[in-house]
């Protein structure tokens, strides 16, 4: 066993060697790493609530603690306090009061109500891709916009593997009468019209996130089950099947310890197309209007508003630039693991 561990261990690392040399998918993946992953803490680096302040000798953190009305800290403004003027009105003061705002002080939800936004305000020093017909700030919602859009793909696409390998696998192994029985119902479930029964779904039951996961989950895993039943037809017939088998193995283990592992390539590879799949499903969804329920942060929604008046620029370019660049990383990532599985030894990508 230790010697086909050693033996698993290097050929992934003879892998990642393989995809380290594919520079474009590795910069992809590691720039989109690193975005998604400081896109967990956009609360903390773009958003109009302070980080820290300190008023009358007392420390506050809103960000964290949430609303705080502007009487809270002397400013004679309705409702929650409004940070950026604090920020200005101390600054200017020097009362010994200060303020910690962070990088980009503007929150995505803010609207015209808030002083100083206006609608389709052009891109300046202040707001760095202008803001949208309502007065929000186009960059803040392009940014949280981008983890909503790349969560949705991943846990679709989770999902969809979870699902397809178990039914599929299950399909290819056992074959026969179990095998034809669930390809009749693919083949009904997959006529299924997805586009109606969103439209029908969201006229009775608001939109989230979750249910948009399980309208796409209902008939997204289907592609990946003709996949895995095709492997395990393939990896079934193998001498290692029969040797695990008459050891006594059962059928799970045989399944999942052993064919499974032999095959994970096609699944490997075929993920980042997958998430470009869900990514693109999201965008287009908001587009129609049947998405994302506002004023969540969608690139569809943004681009709508765009092409509603198309002479503000920057609502088309934003939200247009943002998911061509997003697509062609992940495109490039799934080119690159693509050949770093592949066979062969010299890339096509060189």
């Amino acid at each position: 066993m230790p010697e086909n561990q050693e033996i698993s261990l290097s050929i992934l690392k003879k892998r990642w060697l393989k995809f380290k040399t594919l520079k474009r998918g590795y910069y992809s993946f590691i720039l989109l790493i690193i975005l998604y992953t400081l896109s967990w803490f956009l609360p903390l680096l773009i958003n109009n609530r302070a980080l820290v302040l300190s008023y009358e000798g007392e420390m506050y953190f809103p960000v964290l603690s949430g609303y705080h009305t502007g009487a809270e800290f002397g400013q004679d403004v309705p409702g929650e306090a409004v940070y950026r003027q604090l920020q200005a009105t101390w600054t200017e003061a020097d009362n010994g009061n200060w303020i910690i705002m962070p990088v980009y002080p503007y929150s995505p939800y803010e609207d015209i109500t808030a002083v100083g936004n206006k609608m389709y305000d052009p891109p300046s020093n202040t707001h760095w891709l202008g803001t949208d017909n309502t007065g929000r700030d186009v960059f803040a919602r392009l940014c949280y916009a981008f983890n909503i859009s790349i969560s949705f793909a991943l846990v679709l696409t989770i999902l969809n593997y979870i699902i397809g390998v178990i039914i599929g696998g299950s399909m290819g192994y056992f074959g026969g009468k179990f095998d034809l029985f669930f390809q009749r119902i693919i083949e009904i479930w997959s006529s299924l019209p997805m586009l109606f029964v969103i439209i029908i779904i969201s006229s009775i039951i608001r939109p989230s996130f979750f249910l948009l996961i399980f309208i796409y989950t209902i008939v997204n895993w289907i592609g990946m089950t003709y996949l895995m039943r095709a492997e395990f037809y393939r990896e079934k017939s193998k001498d290692y099947v029969a040797a695990a088998l008459s050891m006594g193995q059962t059928n799970f283990k045989v399944m999942f310890k052993h064919i499974l592992p032999n095959s994970l390539v096609p699944v490997i590879t075929y993920f980042p197309f997958a998430v470009v799949g869900g990514i693109s499903a999201l965008v287009g969804l908001d587009y129609l209007g049947f998405g994302m329920p506002p004023p969540t942060p969608s690139w569809g929604q943004m681009l709508d508003v765009g092409l509603q008046n198309i002479s503000k620029w920057w609502m088309v370019f934003a939200p247009v630039s943002a998911q061509f660049v997003t697509l062609i990383m992940v495109v490039f990532i799934g080119e690159a693991v693509r050949e770093a599985f592949d066979p062969k030894v010299y890339s096509r990508l060189r």
